[in-house]
């Protein structure tokens, strides 16, 4: 049995990462601060309690707070409180490390703010478990978390992505991920590499490599379990090498499924070509073929002197 205040902690909030899956992958310098600090507040007091019990780490009459995104307003006033005081203050998430994809950001902003000391146990974490699994290049890498729940704001934010050239990381529901990944397909290409990691350090741990296409169909004819991070790689297109023909055959496949607005964008970002060059080709394809699918004159709020406000270049 761990003692509390077995560390001589000093005042402060101290981040404490806590493992993803399995309960041994703690360090031993998160079970000091957890045993030493003044005050514990956790995403989950349950699975706090328990990751306690496992390694003997007595609460004792220490509170235990739940700090998370619904009770964050009304919680964090008392807790920078007790950091005023020159308490000791440790914050973990339910899983993994704090500040990636869960409510500490807001805890430790105001704590910085009150020039509170804040300090991290660092240890695991699902985005960088999946990377270092998923095969893909592992040299730059982008964090994009959860991506949005509608299909529509989905698919805007993965064409924010389509041309970046790092690996792509992202954690996604069990219950949208087959919706996601289609969307993935469709947007970054489906012929991108990826890997769909699940269950990370758990003992049904898995991961599933192949393209976007591939994984997405696979996923569409199984239901998926347990937490999810998608690792996708980058764009790796040359726009010196991307001709007029292939502009023009880009912008034909995906008009039918959004305006020519996000046609534009879409394709500027897949080629690296500017948003102009490509807007040009839509005009001199409309120009061309009056009954394409593209219409004619002034479409879906671009004019045809190509000024259209905050895109215009």
């Amino acid at each position: 049995m761990v003692n509390p205040k077995s560390a001589d902690l000093d005042g402060g909030l101290y981040l404490v990462s806590v493992p993803i899956g399995t309960a041994r992958d703690i360090t031993l310098r998160a079970l000091d601060v957890l045993a030493g600090v003044d005050v514990i507040a956790a995403e989950d007091t349950r699975s706090m309690r328990r990751l306690l019990e496992i390694h003997g780490v007595s609460l004792g009459d220490r509170p235990l707070i739940a700090y998370h995104d619904h009770n964050g307003p009304r919680v964090r006033p008392k807790l920078l409180q007790w950091l005023r005081e020159g308490k000791s203050v440790a914050y973990a998430s339910e899983a993994g490390t704090p500040m990636v994809a869960d409510p500490g950001f807001d805890l430790a902003r105001a704590a910085r703010e009150d020039d509170t000391p804040v300090t991290a146990a660092p240890g695991p974490v699902a985005a960088i478990v999946a990377l270092t699994l998923s095969g893909l290049p592992t040299d730059r890498f982008l964090f994009a978390g959860f991506l949005p729940s509608s299909k529509g704001r989905r698919k805007s934010a993965l064409q924010e992505l389509v041309a970046t050239k790092a690996t792509l990381i992202l954690y996604e529901s069990p219950k949208r991920c087959a919706a996601a990944l289609a969307d993935m397909a469709a947007v970054l290409g489906a012929d991108r590499p990826a890997a769909m990691c699940r269950e990370l350090t758990k003992k049904f741990e898995e991961v599933r490599r192949g393209t976007l296409a591939e994984l997405a169909l696979e996923t569409a004819e199984r239901q998926v379990r347990g937490e999810v991070v998608i690792v996708v790689g980058g764009a790796d297109r040359d726009s010196s090498n991307i001709s007029s023909d292939d502009v023009d055959s880009r912008l034909k496949e995906v008009t039918p499924e959004m305006s020519l607005r996000d046609a534009v964008d879409l394709v500027a970002a897949e080629t690296g070509l500017k948003r102009r060059q490509v807007y040009q080709r839509a005009l001199d394809l409309i120009g061309r073929d009056a009954d394409n699918d593209f219409g004619s004159g002034a479409v879906d709020g671009i004019e045809a002197n190509g000024e259209d406000g905050d895109d215009a270049e």
